[in-house]
């Protein structure tokens, strides 16, 4: 989990074994021993099925705003298994009714070993692909071009740069790249001299694959607006790729996980 809103949970004062035995059962685990795993997560389920059967999600966040309103909570609901999910930005952790407990960690289904956590936090970080403000992005058409993908990158972002090299040889595809100068003074500099270009897409080409650094060019450059959406997609890394059903994968994946995703 991605934890950058510089939030330590171990200043909760949690330990994980008191929250409904939850942390026995671990990934491995399941891996052991499946009947012991169900069994245990039954039991788990049992004793925490009325956890919040009367409590209202808004009730459950302002106590936990009142213990720790110093963090950005962005939502509270009820789940089907008893806790209580609080949205951290794009962080999730849990808490009962009471919020006399906090788990910070990952729900597994015991039955389909599905992580439930993960597939939550996919669900939370979904955009509307056709609503991307594809002017502010270079574009490349491949093939087709007929799939489509949008990146966030850093132009001194080594996964990045893996990330071009391992998908080189993809076709039939659009490719939206959205610069993002993250990571130095330097980035900034790179990016306003790619978006002065003339040829936006053949010059961030020649710098990621080929270390080719752009020429010193003086423009405006939509700095200021491309952080800005990056922070209104709670994008907090590159790269980060959306995929046209409005899935966020980040890092460099390889080609065959790229081609996979790709629609």
């Amino acid at each position: 989990m991605n934890h950058s809103l510089s939030f330590n949970l171990k200043t909760l004062a949690f330990t994980a074994a008191s929250v409904f035995m939850l942390s026995s059962v671990s990934v491995n685990a399941f891996a052991q021993d499946k009947n012991v795993v169900q069994a245990t997560a039954s039991t788990t389920q049992s004793n925490v099925a009325t956890a919040n059967g009367s409590v209202d999600a808004d009730a459950v966040k302002k106590k936990f705003m009142e213990r720790f309103g110093e963090l950005p909570v962005k939502s509270v609901e009820a789940t089907p298994y008893g806790l209580f999910e609080v949205q951290l930005g794009k962080d999730i952790i849990y808490t009962d009714a009471d919020v006399r407990f906090v788990f910070d960690g990952r729900i597994i289904d015991a039955v389909t070993r599905r992580d439930l956590t993960q597939a939550r936090m996919n669900e939370l970080s979904a955009i509307d692909f056709n609503a991307l403000p594809f002017d502010m992005a270079i574009k490349q058409v491949r093939g087709n071009g007929k799939r489509q993908v949008a990146i966030f990158e850093d132009p001194n972002c080594g996964y990045c740069k893996k990330l071009r090299q391992n998908i080189v040889d993809v076709d039939d595809v659009t490719l939206y790249t959205f610069m993002l100068p993250i990571l130095s003074d330097d980035s900034v500099e790179k990016v306003k001299n790619v978006w002065c270009s003339k040829d936006r897409g053949t010059t961030w080409d020649n710098w990621m694959l080929d270390g080719q650094k752009p020429p010193k060019l003086n423009c405006e450059a939509p700095i200021q607006k491309m952080l800005d959406l990056a922070k209104s997609l709670q994008v907090q890394g590159t790269p980060a790729i959306f995929f046209a059903d409005g899935s966020l994968v980040p890092g460099a994946i390889s080609k065959e996980d790229f081609e996979k995703r790709l629609q």
